[in-house]
């Protein structure tokens, strides 16, 4: 990691004194967010035994997260922006942690309603805040590399955390497994004091001193890129949510078969993430680089959903989907830097990460409907039409640029902004 975002000597007094241990702050604050998100849906066992409720008042304490975090986002961002995106990350931080911890000292399901609600605010908090301080601490040459490391992180904490949380059931139980869970967010604020990360927004200058964070991020390059994670949100939410039982009950695989195809699927993701940055750095095209791995995912995708495979062949076609779903992150995270004007990383992020929680809100029920319509290979159908309108998009952002004058921060591609 120190020999990917070690900066060259001549930009080091623009940036952090160590890049690589900025990015270690900032990744293990977003393997944080992740795993605090799946925090509670693993212990939907527990929850539904003690509190007495049935899975629809569970799964309407998720939809309250989704919610909260989609409308904070923003003005998160704008906070970010405004007060310094340090101040904010560990707030968040720490106001997740403070959810799961009174939800494990008092368990009810007023607690648990309420806990979704600080654990969405503490959500919105991490792209706007995460994003600004990287942007304006990593080395531009490897900036695609330091997002690729930050997605992977959270990637991570998501991928651990249902054995993390049956570990902790196991030997201290449902109260105990909320209070340890909820720790972590403060002992990683205070780790990110002692390292010292940066900060980010509200002290950025351009080159005449003048504050920039004041200038509109409402630009239609920041509008189309929301939709476009919209539409990412929409690609894959039906696969990783409800691709299990819909290769159970339309393809007559078997639960385990379907769970490893899942896990590759999860698992080539995150390699792709990391691929990808190293590909981010070494073009200025990200709009192309995602239509054109979206475009071969459409493809794959469809044949997964028209044709029954052995479970070798599927777990790879799972696995190569997963894979180039994942490349386009660090692209996809360039495209909103670059369309982002001088000091306001932190609002763009916010606004255009509005785009995966407004997918989050809608997935759950648009591929529930069609589970409940006996319509299991639309599962996949409908991802291959996601896919395709993101391929479209993916190329109006790289058009886009072209049309606009040099230097006028219109465009979304850097040699044209």
């Amino acid at each position: 990691m120190v020999d990917v975002l070690a900066a060259p000597q001549h930009a080091k007094a623009a940036k952090a004194e160590s890049p690589a241990r900025t990015l270690a702050a900032i990744s293990t604050a977003h393997w944080v967010s992740h795993f605090h998100m799946f925090v509670l849906p693993m212990l939907f066992p527990f929850l539904k035994e003690k509190l007495g409720v049935g899975y629809i008042d569970l799964g309407f304490a998720l939809t309250v997260f989704a919610v909260i975090s989609g409308l904070t986002q923003a003005p998160i961002g704008y906070l970010a922006d405004h007060i310094g995106a340090r101040k904010i990350l560990l707030m968040g931080l720490t106001l997740g942690g403070f959810a799961l911890i009174m939800l494990g000292l008092h368990l009810s399901y007023p607690w648990l309603i309420a806990s979704a609600v600080l654990l969405g605010l503490a959500n919105s908090v991490y792209h706007p805040a995460d994003y600004a301080i990287l942007s304006a601490h990593m080395d531009e040459a490897r900036m695609g590399r330091a997002f690729s490391i930050h997605t992977f992180a959270g990637f991570f904490g998501g991928a651990v955390a249902p054995a993390v949380m049956a570990a902790l059931v196991a030997t201290i139980g449902g109260h105990g497994a909320l209070i340890v869970a909820g720790a972590i967010g403060p002992i990683v604020a205070l780790l990110l004091i002692v390292v010292g990360i940066p900060d980010a927004g509200a002290a950025q200058r351009d080159a005449n001193g003048t504050t920039t964070s004041r200038q509109s991020v409402v630009t239609p390059a920041l509008m189309v890129l929301t939709v476009f994670f919209l539409l990412l949100s929409l690609s894959s939410a039906g696969i990783n949510n409800f691709g299990v039982v819909a290769l159970i009950s339309g393809y007559g695989v078997s639960f385990s078969t379907a769970n490893i195809a899942l896990t590759a699927f999860l698992g080539g993701s995150a390699v792709g993430v990391l691929a990808g940055g190293f590909l981010a750095d070494r073009t200025q095209r990200h709009g192309q680089v995602a239509a054109a791995c979206f475009a071969i995912n459409a493809g794959l995708v469809l044949v997964i959903a028209l044709v029954g495979m052995p479970w070798l062949l599927l777990t790879l076609a799972m696995g190569l989907a997963g894979f180039l779903g994942g490349v386009i992150a660090p692209s996809r995270d360039m495209l909103v830097r670059n369309a982002a004007p001088p000091g306001a990383a932190g609002r763009a992020f916010g606004i255009v990460s509005t785009g995966f929680n407004v997918g989050g809100i809608i997935s759950p029920l648009l591929f529930g409907w069609i589970m409940d319509q006996n319509m299991p290979h639309w599962v996949f159908g409908a991802s291959v039409v996601f896919m395709i309108l993101t391929v479209v998009l993916g190329l109006v952002t790289d058009r886009g640029p072209q049309e606009s004058p040099a230097g006028s921060g219109a465009g979304l591609m850097p040699s044209q902004s």
